[in-house]
C-alpha cells in the first residue's frame, strides 16, 4: 500500500508538471504574439527601404523602369524595373512586390517567384487590395501567416505601390523550438529536484504522525490506557489529532474501568447467593436433615433464586438499553395517577418500617411515555427512600407542573449520601460505603438508580440528586409534558427539589 507521504509527493509532482505545461503554453502563446509584433517594424522597414531605393533612383534622373519583352514568342513589351534598381531591390529578403498604377507587377522578389502559382497569385492579390498604411497588417497565404507593409510613392513616380511581406512561421517556429529545448533540458531537473524536496518536506511533516502511531500502538495493548500522547503547544492539525486521541483514550479508559468494576461487582453479587443456594440445596438433599429444616432450606433457596432472577433481569434491562434494543411503548400517560399509585405502594411499604410517607402536592401533567417504565422509575425512587430512612423518619413525594415540564420529587430524612459518593450514585453496582456496610439489612444490588437514570433519559428527561450525609436526600425527575394536541413541549430548566 502506498504511503500518504508517497501519494502527496506524486500529487505534488503531477501538479508541478501540469503547472509547467500550462506555463510553457502561456509562454509560447505570448511569444507567438510578440513575434507578430516584432515583425511589424521589420516588414515596414523593408517596404520603406524599397521605396527609398526607387525615390533615390528617380532623384538622380536615372530610369526606374525599362521596357521588357512580354514573352519570348512575341515582340510586345511591358514596363519592368530597370536592372540597376532590380539589383538593389534583390538585396531585400523575404517577399517584395512593386506595382505600377495599372496594378501590373514591375518587380517580384525571388521568394515570391519561388511560391506555387496559387500562393503567388494570392500574395499578389493581397499586395493589390491591402490599403497603404504607416503600419502593417496580417494576412494568410496558403499555410503561412504573412505580415504585410504597403507603401505608395509620391505622385509622378513610375511606381504606384510597394508591398513587402514576411512569414511569421520561421520566427514563431524558432521561438517554439527554443522553448521546447529549454523545457526539455530544465523541466526534468526541476521536476527531480522538486520531488526530492517535496518528499523530504512530507517526511518532516509526517514525523509527528509516526510518533503518534508508535505511541498509540504502545498504549492500545489494553494495559497502558493510563498513558497519554504528548501534546505540543501549537494549534495545528497534529496537535488537534493528539488531543482528540487523548480524549478518546480517556473515554476508553473510563469504559474499561467501568467494565472491570461491573464484572467484579456482578461476580460479587452472584457469588454470595450462589454459595447460599448451594448450601441450602445440599442441606435439603441431606438424608439426615429433618423435614422442617429441609423446607426452611428450600424456602431460603427460593428466596436467593428470586433475588438472582431480579439481578439478572436488571442486568438484561440495562444491556438492552445500552444496545438500543429496548423499545418503549409510548402513549399519553397521566403522571398524577402514576404518582399516586406509587405513593400508595410506598406508603404500604413504609408502615412496617416505621416511616411516614406523605404526598402534599400532586398536580396534573401529561407526558408521552411508557407507563410501566415510568411507574418503575417512581417506585424505585420511593422504595429507595423508605429503605434508607431510619424508623421514625419521613418520606415526601411531590408532583408539580412547571410550564413545559413536570417534576417528580422524592425527599427523605434518611442517612443521606456523602459529597464524594454523590457523583457516582447513578453508576451500575455503585453503592456508598455507608450503605454497603448495611447491605445485609438493605439487600440492594446498586442497579436501581442506574435503571432509573436510563428510564428518565429514554423519556427525554433528567434525574438529579441532592443530599447531605445524615440529613436526607432529594431525588428529582424532570420530564417534558405534552400539550392538548399531543406534541411534546420543551422541557423546562427549573427543578422542584430542596435539600433537607
Amino acid at each position: 500500500m502506498t504511503s500518504i507521504r508517497a501519494r502527496l509527493t506524486i500529487a505534488y509532482a503531477g501538479a508541478l508538471m501540469g503547472t509547467m505545461l500550462i506555463f510553457a503554453f502561456a509562454l509560447w502563446t505570448a511569444r507567438r504574439g510578440e513575434a507578430y509584433h516584432d515583425l511589424e517594424p521589420y516588414v515596414s522597414a523593408e517596404a520603406d527601404l524599397a521605396l527609398n531605393i526607387i525615390r533615390q533612383t528617380e532623384g538622380t534622373g536615372q530610369p526606374v523602369t525599362t521596357p521588357q519583352p512580354d514573352s519570348q514568342e512575341t515582340l510586345a513589351t511591358r514596363p519592368g524595373i530597370s536592372p540597376a534598381v532590380s539589383a538593389q531591390l534583390a538585396s531585400i529578403p523575404d517577399y517584395l512586390i512593386v506595382l505600377d498604377d495599372s496594378s501590373r507587377v514591375l518587380y517580384a522578389s525571388s521568394s515570391v517567384l519561388a511560391l506555387d502559382p496559387d500562393d503567388r497569385f494570392a500574395l499578389m492579390q493581397q499586395a493589390i487590395v491591402l490599403p497603404p498604411t504607416g503600419g502593417a497588417s496580417v494576412a494568410t497565404i496558403g499555410s503561412q501567416k504573412l505580415v504585410f507593409a504597403v507603401r505608395t510613392p509620391p505622385a509622378g513616380s513610375a511606381v504606384a505601390r510597394v508591398a513587402a511581406a514576411a512569414s511569421t512561421d520561421p520566427s514563431s517556429g524558432t521561438a517554439l523550438r527554443d522553448l521546447i529545448t529549454t523545457m526539455l533540458v530544465t523541466a526534468p531537473l526541476l521536476l527531480i529536484a522538486s520531488i526530492a524536496v517535496a518528499y523530504m518536506i512530507a517526511g518532516r511533516v509526517f514525523q509527528p504522525v509516526d510518533r503518534i502511531i508508535d505511541e498509540v500502538r504502545a498504549i492500545t495493548d489494553g494495559r497502558s490506557l493510563h498513558r497519554r500522547l504528548p501534546v505540543d503547544s501549537g494549534g495545528d492539525e497534529i496537535t488537534r489529532l493528539a488531543i482528540t486521541l487523548n480524549e478518546m483514550m480517556e473515554r476508553l479508559s473510563t469504559s474499561f474501568n467501568a467494565l472491570r468494576r461491573f464484572t467484579a461487582d456482578a461476580s460479587h453479587e452472584l457469588k454470595t447467593p450462589l454459595a447460599v443456594l448451594r448450601a441450602d440445596v445440599e442441606r435439603a438433599m441431606s438424608p439426615t436433615s429433618p423435614r422442617t429444616e429441609r423446607l426452611i432450606a428450600l424456602e431460603e433457596a427460593l428466596q436467593e433464586t428470586t433475588r438472582m432472577a431480579d439481578l439478572v433481569d436488571s442486568l438484561l434491562t440495562l444491556a438492552r438499553a445500552d444496545e438500543g434494543r429496548f423499545d418503549l411503548h409510548r402513549e399519553r400517560v397521566e403522571l398524577e395517577s402514576l404518582a399516586r399509585d406509587a405513593f400508595e405502594t410506598v406508603a404500604i411499604l413504609g408502615e412496617p418500617a416505621g416511616v411516614t410517607v406523605t404526598m402534599p402536592t400532586s398536580e396534573a401533567a401529561t407526558v408521552l411515555g411508557d407507563a410501566t417504565r415510568l411507574r418503575q422509575l417512581f417506585l424505585n425512587l420511593g422504595i429507595n427512600a423508605v429503605k434508607y430512612t431510619p424508623r421514625g423518619g419521613s418520606v415526601e413525594i411531590t408532583l408539580k407542573r412547571h410550564g413545559s415540564s413536570a417534576s417528580f420529587s422524592v425527599r427523605d430524612t434518611g442517612i443521606g449520601i456523602s459529597a464524594a459518593d454523590l457523583p457516582h450514585i447513578f453508576e451500575r453496582f455503585y453503592r456508598a460505603d455507608r450503605v454497603r456496610s448495611r447491605s445485609a439489612e438493605r439487600g440492594g444490588f446498586g442497579l436501581g438508580l442506574a435503571i432509573a437514570h436510563w428510564i428518565a433519559e429514554a423519556h427525554g428527561g433528567t434525574i438529579s440528586a441532592r443530599s447531605r450525609l445524615g440529613r436526607g436526600s432529594t431525588f428529582t425527575v424532570t420530564l417534558p409534558v405534552v400539550d392538548d394536541l399531543g406534541t411534546v413541549e420543551q422541557a423546562g430548566q427549573s427543578e422542584a427539589s430542596a435539600v433537607v
